[in-house]
């Protein structure tokens, strides 16, 4: 039949061989390097901020109270009222007013502003 060509193959198989395996060495150790560096930054990073964790912010400034002048005004209230009295103590004190009255230890003015003191009026 028909005879098989020859093939001849030109140039050296050995040389292609460790080209191509000395490329692919070449990138990953390249890329081991990168790795090793990128882990040491991290590593640097992370040294970095565990010794700044003090707060990030500076502290308000504390400032003085407020002079009485600019201070707030408190608010002014009437005292309470005397709670009523009860009808035996006022009594009482009626009588008594009455006594004083009629002993002319009060005037009939100082007896009628005592009277309307104690009734309210």
């Amino acid at each position: 039949m028909f005879p098989r060509p020859i093939i001849v193959r030109r140039g050296a198989p050995l040389l292609r061989g460790a080209l191509v395996g000395g490329a692919g060495f070449l990138a990953g150790r390249a890329a081991a390097r990168s790795a090793d560096r990128n882990a040491l930054q991290d590593a640097a990073i992370a040294e970095m901020q565990s010794q700044n964790a003090g707060p990030q912010y500076a502290t308000p400034p504390q400032y003085a109270p407020l002079p009485p002048r600019y201070a707030p005004a408190q608010p002014q209230y009437a005292p309470p009222p005397a709670p009523p009295a009860t009808s035996d103590d006022l009594a009482s004190r009626l009588e008594r007013l009455g006594s004083l009255h009629a002993e002319g230890v009060l005037t009939d003015e100082e007896f009628s502003a005592a009277k309307g003191r104690l009734l309210g009026t």
